[in-house]
């Protein structure tokens, strides 16, 4: 159980990033946080299929990949569902990276290197906001 998050099943996630290093300690810090890591992708390609595969309530797209990268991911996974919760993890601060994940509708950036409790803090947000969509489509 996700009490953090208030969820009786942990929050299945797909991680992507083409640092192995990164992508594995990432991983583990969402597991020791109870969330199910249901994929690993090492490139923005693999991500979309893994995303299309398993349905992931929560992605994590790191910005600069080979063979498509993040930005490209983000684009394919808006186009198949345009309320993913998609959070893109980057080191890249670039004004024109941040325009186009903005005209994409990231749902969150988030800067390397990362501290797991802030990261927890925009997952928490990020599902209090959709939650409340959620409650506002049913009433």
């Amino acid at each position: 159980m996700c009490v953090l998050l208030g969820q009786k099943e942990k929050i299945r996630v797909l991680v992507a990033d083409d640092n192995h290093d990164i992508l594995t300690l990432f991983s583990e810090l969402l597991k020791l946080k109870n969330f199910d890591v249901i994929g690993k992708a090492s490139n923005g390609k693999e991500a979309v299929r893994l995303y299309a595969e398993h349905k992931p309530q929560i992605v994590f797209l790191d910005v600069v990949m080979p063979d498509g990268d993040g930005i490209y991911a983000l684009e394919k996974i808006r186009e198949a569902n345009p309320s993913a919760i998609v959070i893109m993890v980057t080191s890249d601060v670039a004004p024109t990276t941040a325009e186009r994940l903005e005209q994409l509708q990231a749902s969150a950036v988030v800067y390397k290197p990362f501290d797991i409790n802030d990261i927890m803090k925009v997952v928490k947000e990020l599902l209090a906001k959709s939650n409340a969509s959620q409650l506002k489509f049913f009433n």
